[in-house]
């Protein structure tokens, strides 16, 4: 009996003490109850995501946010979704919801750049969150044989460097008539964005073809065909970079490498299943506007009309598309990585295109 009374007090003492913890810390156990809640419907959230069911995704994400606001990656989800549904300015109110509880989140940082920038036009805001991407220095994790986020840390700045080129084209590009002449300086930046991206992401496609592109608006025609040939040289299956190559040399009367570069870009539009057959179409019309250019161009002369283009080729069709074997198939990608005026590009600096 003595034992029992002995644990019956111990037991009442305990039970006063956590209602003195609960009488003066009502505040935290009361949060910790509200986190438990969001975290839970946050969780059904992403079962629901996880089965496609997007209208009870964002019922439980918001329900589980409201009792645990502070859940920075439920904020970044929510927002990745209003991103899909194409509502702008509720993705943005996500990231920044993400970013005020985790400022050092680069990710949410990143995307709300990306929709500030490609969907909303506001660039200045766009490249003020690459500009903080490129600041934030997390902490470096090295594992040896376990785990390292040492080369995800580095692709994020390259990544964050190269959007923050998007931007300043973009910029470049949506400049009002009034501000038209900032267009060059804008560019400029974007050409610079791009250089310290490549010091990352060195073997890049797209960081080369958009920097080839802001070389090109600028008139700096020898930069950007180098570019656009590294370009081609990573990616020769795109038709973007063959074609703009092939504006370039026309306007420096380059025509017979502009042919032999607008040949290859109407083969691989036409092999596009993008393709809707406007670029098809104006594609072949600058070909045979520029095949009339070479014709009758002084510095070739009538008596070279039976040449053909550089980099030409001959093709199989079965029922209407190109039938490659492995050694066609090695050679086509070879011609394509091929990339016609190349050496006018390295020409002496002084030379005037």
């Amino acid at each position: 009996m003595k034992r029992f009374f002995k644990k019956l007090f111990s037991f009442l003492i305990l039970i006063g003490i956590i209602c003195l913890l609960v009488y003066f810390f009502h505040g935290w156990f009361e949060r910790q109850i509200m986190k438990a809640k969001g975290v839970y419907y946050i969780y059904k959230g992403d079962q629901a995501y996880s089965q496609d069911n997007m209208a009870k995704t964002l019922e439980y994400y918001q329900k589980g946010l409201r009792y645990y606001p502070g859940h920075y990656e439920a904020w970044f989800n929510l927002g990745n979704i209003y991103a899909v549904y194409e509502d702008y300015y509720s993705a943005v109110e996500a990231y920044k919801n993400a970013i005020k509880h985790n400022p050092k989140f680069v990710m949410a940082r990143m995307n709300l750049g990306i929709v500030y920038s490609e969907d909303l036009g506001f660039f200045d805001e766009a490249i003020d969150q690459f500009d903080t991407i490129t600041g934030i220095r997390p902490l470096k994790l090295w594992i040896p044989f376990v785990y390292s986020n040492v080369k995800s840390i580095r692709g994020n700045r390259g990544i964050a460097y190269f959007n923050k080129g998007v931007a300043y084209k973009r910029k470049a590009m949506y400049l009002p008539l009034d501000k038209k002449h900032l267009a060059y300086q804008y560019l400029g930046e974007a050409i610079d964005a791009y250089s310290d991206a490549l010091k990352i992401l060195k073997r890049n496609y797209d960081i080369y073809y958009n920097r080839a592109v802001a070389h090109h608006l600028r008139g700096e025609y020898r930069a950007a065909g180098q570019d656009y040939c590294k370009a081609i040289d990573l990616q020769p299956m795109k038709f973007e970079a063959h074609y703009n190559l092939a504006v370039l040399l026309r306007h420096t009367k380059h025509y017979r490498e502009s042919i032999s570069e607008l040949e290859k870009a109407a083969l691989l539009i036409t092999e596009s299943p993008d393709d809707s057959g406007l670029q098809t179409a104006y594609i072949f019309n600058l070909l045979n506007e520029v095949s009339r250019r070479f014709m009758t161009a002084d510095e070739y002369g009538t008596s070279r009309l039976t040449d053909e283009p550089k980099g030409s080729m001959s093709y199989t069709y079965v029922n209407g598309r190109i039938v490659a074997d492995d050694d066609f198939d090695k050679a086509m990608i070879k011609n394509f990585k091929t990339c016609s005026g190349y050496n006018s590009f390295e020409e002496d600096e002084d030379e005037d295109f």
